[in-house]
């Protein structure tokens, strides 16, 4: 009878899990436009990979981008070539890799705790704003998530095994982290696996670990043949770009205006681990006896390590933090039965989405003191959209039930945070997020697609929209216009162009041609 009690949960458990996974990283996947900058560029160097049939080096309009490795270009095209240049091809990759990170997740922690502790875990992770945020972009990140999810299980579980195969596998996935987004993958399992094994006084074991020559060997498979063929392609530009600029340069000084304070992270955090960040009080009010817990002191040390040293970081973005949730997860849902006010698990939800459904409010309060026409064109726009798609009643409504769904008492604790942030999860995906891309995407889209109809030749001056490249398919070129030109540019810099005809205006977004200049007959008939 409890062998089939156990098969009934874990049918219980894969069913829930695939209804979450579904809402949170494929519902409405290819629904709304590239977000800029991220996902435009990404994209369009995935484009240019195709077009050009350059499947080595990666290039953003023309030009080499060396930010990141290979291989989600690679997935990105292969899901282009399966279900077209859109949306839902471009973003695909990352979603089937988050699908992918939950399922790692939710087999090791069924394998070191329980299906309770399992199941939870999975679902504040699946359910957490900025993990279906990046679950479903057309960037790399998801897919560094779930190498390093298993990289970091992995050399736990030969801490606690001493299996070969596990030091295999961790090197496997350092290896396609290492493809996927750089050394980042390499640095975090080795600092916080060497700062584990100080602790527990077996540096030895780690050490033979690290200089596994069979787990070099697969690393080196994975990774040295595109890092080589790269470097024999692009010389010592790539060199600078990726190690010494995107890299190296990252950690000591921001880059493209990305810094922030030595507590940046913090309100990152509270915001991004949400429905569930009522669960860090009670996951921190138990820290000395986590960390007698060998398996919890090395998930502590984990995220432990990633915020202080994306803290001391000088470039500063809010994805950064997300590579250390994994572990803050199974150490919240430990934490989940010493809550000891049941309710706090749905307030902070409802409290954000009532922050949000006030945000016309807010809007109107700070819009008098803009001066930048294009941010004053997108808050009048993001009102206007606010107050035409009943936004205040919807998210309001969603709160309301969010905080109603804690006081069912036939609901166990865990059901109530289940179901509130199924409600806080479709609220964000269904509502926030393609809110948000109509009031800043919509326009570009909108603008590319009128240049593809028309065949017109873009020049992009004093923005950056590579999604728009993605819609156009075409270069643009990254300058101020001529005479004649058709330019792509927004409300702000329009003032210092000589009479421009606006072709299309949507958002402070202006497509527009600049007149010609006039012939020499011209001239003479005018005098």
């Amino acid at each position: 009878m409890a062998g089939q009690a156990e098969k009934q949960k874990l049918q219980w458990h894969y069913a829930v899990l695939a209804f979450l996974i579904f809402i949170s990283f494929f519902a409405g996947l290819g629904s709304v436009p590239l977000f800029d900058v991220d996902e435009g560029a990404f994209s369009e160097a995935t484009r240019e990979m195709l077009e050009s049939g350059n499947y080595l080096t990666t290039y953003l309009n023309g030009e080499p981008r060396f930010d990141k490795p290979i291989l989600i270009y690679w997935l990105q095209a292969l899901s282009v070539k399966l279900f077209g240049l859109n949306e839902f091809g471009l973003r695909l990759p990352s979603a089937l890799a988050s699908a992918i990170w939950a399922v790692v997740l939710y087999l090791f922690v069924r394998k070191m705790f329980d299906l309770r502790t399992a199941f939870i875990s999975t679902a504040l992770m699946i359910l957490s704003l900025q993990v279906t945020i990046i679950g479903k972009a057309a960037i790399a990140d998801a897919l560094l998530n779930c190498t390093l999810a298993i990289s970091m299980f992995a050399v736990f579980l030969y801490y606690k095994k001493r299996r070969h195969a596990y030091i295999l596998l961790a090197f496997a996935a350092i290896g396609l982290g290492t493809l996927t987004k750089g050394p980042v993958a390499i640095l975090i399992p080795f600092a916080v696996s060497f700062i584990f094994f100080l602790f527990k006084r077996d540096v030895h074991t780690w050490i033979k670990a690290v200089f596994n020559p069979a787990g070099i060997a697969i690393f080196a498979l994975i990774v040295l043949p595109w890092y080589t063929l790269e470097y024999l392609d692009q010389g010592m530009a790539f060199i600078e770009g990726f190690f010494f600029k995107h890299n190296i340069g990252r950690f000591s000084s921001p880059m493209e205006k990305h810094g922030g304070s030595l507590w940046y992270y913090i309100p990152v955090l509270l915001l991004g681990i949400s429905p569930s960040t009522a669960l860090l009080v009670p996951a921190f009010r138990r820290i000395r006896p986590l960390i007698a817990d060998p398996l919890s002191g090395y998930l502590l040390t984990w995220f432990g390590f990633v915020f202080i040293f994306f803290s001391l970081s000088g470039t500063k973005l809010p994805h950064y933090i997300i590579y250390g949730y994994t572990p803050l997860f199974i150490l919240m849902a430990r934490a989940l039965p010493f809550l000891r006010h049941s309710f706090l698990i749905n307030l902070w939800p409802a409290t954000v989405l009532l922050l949000l459904a006030a945000a016309p409010v807010l809007i109107r309060h700070i819009r008098t003191g803009i001066n930048d026409p294009y941010i004053a064109a997108l808050l009048e726009s993001g009102i206007t959209l606010m107050e035409t798609s009943g936004h205040t009643l919807i998210l309001s409504v969603a709160a309301a039930v969010i905080i109603g769904i804690s006081f069912v008492p036939r609901l166990s604790v865990p059901k109530r945070f289940i179901a509130g942030g199924v409600i806080f999860c479709l609220t964000i995906n269904l509502h926030i997020m393609p809110l948000a891309a109509m009031i800043m995407q919509e326009p570009v889209k909108e603008a590319a697609l009128i240049a593809k109809k028309k065949g017109y030749k873009i020049v992009m001056w004093k923005i950056n929209n590579p999604s728009f490249l993605v819609y156009s398919e075409t270069l643009a070129e990254r300058r101020k216009p001529e005479p004649g030109e058709i330019v792509l540019t927004n409300v702000t810099h329009l003032e210092k162009l000589r009479d421009p005809i606006i072709l299309y205006e949507k958002n402070g977004i202006v497509l527009a041609k600049l007149p010609a200049p006039a012939t020499q007959g011209e001239m003479q008939t005018g005098q």
